[in-house]
């Protein structure tokens, strides 16, 4: 798959993940990986970027296993900014779908 196009879906899946519960960088991999092959060196510059867009804001929270762990929470920016991106996404695979079936008009 287009290494491109993957990231463009791991940065939604991630959006859609924090916009149901904060969740920690670990456990959005985990979540991830249910579904798909990632490592976390995939993960940690997207949630950066994210978060150095306004879309994400971060807190520590105490953990029972190790380390304080950082959590991300979705602001108003990234809810639309997921809004737009499902949109688009939909869109997409509309279009692509009809070029499949051969629905050309």
């Amino acid at each position: 798959m287009n290494t491109q196009f993957r990231k463009g879906v791991i940065e939604m899946c991630i959006l859609s993940l924090i916009s149901r519960k904060d969740m920690y960088g670990y456990e959005i991999v985990q979540r991830i990986a249910i579904y798909m092959s990632i490592n976390e060196g995939t993960v940690y510059p997207i949630l950066r970027r994210l978060t150095q867009d306004h879309y994400f804001e971060t807190y520590l929270r105490e953990s029972t296993e190790g380390p304080a762990r950082k959590y991300y929470h979705m602001t108003v920016a990234g809810k639309q900014y997921l809004d737009e991106l499902v949109r688009e996404w939909a869109e997409f695979a509309h279009m692509v779908n009809e070029i499949l079936r051969g629905d050309e008009q």
